[in-house]
Parts: C-alpha cells; structure tokens; sequence
C-alpha cells in the first residue's frame, strides 16, 4: 500500500481531454466509435456463447479464439466507455488510482494479445507440420497452460508500470491529451524524472513484441517448408488457408501498435489528433474484424453461427402473436 500513498495525499484526479483540435467533433466520432464497439462487443459475445454450448468446437483452436475474444472484449472496455463518457458528457476527470488501473489493464490486455497470436502460430504450425500429433501435443489442458503462462507474462512484465510511475510527483498540469490513460502521455505529466520509465517501456515493448513476432516468423517459416515438400497443389492452397485467417489477425494488430508506440515517442511533428485516433483505432478494429475474419474463414464456426442464429430468428418469430 506505500506505493500508492502519494495518491491519498493528493487527491487531484487527471484529466482527459479527448482528441485535441476536434473537441467539437466529439459527438459525431462518437457515433462509429461506439458502433464498431458495440459490433465488436456482440461478434465476440456471440463467438463465446457458440463454442460454449457446442461440444464439437471444444478444440484447441477453438478455444484460442476464445482467448482472442476474451483479451479483446477487456482492452476495448477498458478504453470506450471512458472515451464515450467524454465524447457524450464532457466528463474527463479520472482519479490518478483510476488511471494507473487502466493504464495497467490496457498494456497487459495488448501484451496478452501478442502471447494468444503466439499461441495461435503454435497451434497453425503444429495442425500443419505434425497433423498426426496434433491431439497429443496441443491437448485443451495445454492450451490452457499456455494460456496462464501469457497472462502471467503480461502482469509481470506491466505491472512496474503503474508501481514506477506512482512514485513520482506530478505537477499541476494534469490534462493529459488522450482518451484514455497512455503510459508515456500519464508519465510526461510527472514532475519527476522519468527516464526509467520511458526507457522500461519502450525496452518492455520491443522486447516483448520482437520475441512474440520472431516465434511467430520461424512458425511460418517452418510452415512454409513443410508446404513447399507437398507435391499436391490442392494441397498447398488447403495447408495455406487455413493460416489465412490467424495472418489477417496479425496484421490487423501489430502494424498499428508499432505504429502508435513509434509515433508517441518519435512523431513529434505529427498532429496529436492523428496520434490519438491511431491509437484508438488499435482497439477498435481487431476485436471487430477478427470475429468476421474468422466466421468467413472457417467453415465449421460458420455453420454453428448460422445455426444458432436460426435458432434465436426462429424462436423469436414462434414467440409473437399477433394482437
């Protein structure tokens, strides 16, 4: 508790100011930004829901989705509804335990993210290079090992975050130009030196997501080579498509969170409202594309879906009458 004992001597919340220079634009951002939220909100829901109740998608894959799902619907929730209590209601005032709260809940949901696409290259490399083991080495209990073991990696390398960052005074300017609570953006209202956390963050992402992305990269490599060996051309387009899906993911995930680290500390020059809906955009987009992604790519999930929501139109046209 000595950690955060400045914060009950000062009392003094910060202050998020949205994105700066379209303060008058607010409601109208609003507008896609609670959309795609709630799109992405209810894809995920529904993707839950389905491989909850059927049996038969109780896979390893599966259940990685799951995962996926799971990760996204925490890091979205933990910057919309902030954003959207701005963009509506003008209140941008959240105290400093409050940001430090969120703060942690976002970096570890986007390191946690990273460790599930690692997993997710694990289980296409293994389904591709060694079918016949596949049961036997990724079995559901070990999908959710390696489950525990990201969400162990993410609290431990993000939480010196919020702990080094409450130990320094901040200053009385508390606005902090975003919508939710940034590391650097949080850290730059400090009256401290904050070298240390400047330099721990940016060595905690590097590190993290260039170790994430390498194990990726020698997953497909080797997927690669083990498809090239098929004479079968059929067989190449089946072996690859199934990776289709898990590669539009990456993509819609870590060029923009490169993108949103390399431009905070580098992109001065640029303006802060690019900077902001980049970020936010980060958030956004993959928990309401991946879901999409998914149901088209895979032809199973697509079926289950379909079903179900058979199910609800039909139970729902059953259950009227006519006045």
């Amino acid at each position: 508790m000595a950690v955060f004992n400045f914060t009950i001597s000062d009392p003094s919340p910060f202050i998020l100011t949205g994105i700066p220079g379209l303060e008058t634009a607010h409601v109208w951002i609003s507008i896609p930004y609670c959309t795609f939220y709630l799109i992405g909100l209810m894809g995920n829901c529904i993707l839950l829901f389905v491989v909850g109740k059927e049996q038969t998608l109780r896979k390893p894959m599966y259940l990685l989705l799951c995962m996926l799902g799971l990760t996204e619907i925490g890091t979205s929730t933990s910057v919309v509804p902030k954003a959207l209590c701005i963009f509506w209601f003008n209140w941008r005032g959240i105290t400093v335990v409050g940001c430090l709260t969120q703060m942690f809940f976002i970096h570890a949901g986007s390191l946690m993210h990273s460790a599930v696409l690692v997993a997710m290259a694990f289980d296409r490399y293994v389904a591709i290079c060694s079918p016949l083991r596949y049961t036997s080495i990724l079995s559901n209990a070990r999908v959710a090992k390696l489950g525990l073991v990201g969400l162990i990696r993410s609290v431990l390398f993000i939480l010196p975050l919020p702990l080094l960052l409450s130990r320094h005074p901040f200053c009385a300017n508390r606005f902090i130009p975003h919508t939710y609570c940034e590391h650097m953006a949080v850290a730059k209202n400090s009256c401290g030196d904050i070298t240390v956390n400047r330099m721990y963050g940016l060595v905690t992402a590097f590190a993290v997501m260039g170790l994430d992305l390498t194990f990726i990269a020698i997953s497909y490599c080797l997927i690669i080579r083990a498809v090239l060996r098929i004479s079968s051309r059929k067989a190449h387009q089946k072996a690859l498509s199934t990776c289709t899906a898990h590669v539009c993911v990456m993509l819609m995930a870590y060029p923009p969170g490169l993108f949103s680290i390399f431009l905070y500390r580098f992109g001065q020059d640029i303006a802060p409202h690019i900077h902001i809906i980049s970020a936010n955009v980060y958030f956004l987009f993959p928990p309401l594309l991946n879901p999409i992604v998914y149901g088209v790519n895979n032809k199973e999930l697509r079926e289950k879906v379909g079903k179900y929501t058979r199910r609800m139109c039909f139970s729902g046209a059953a259950d009227f009458k006519p006045v």
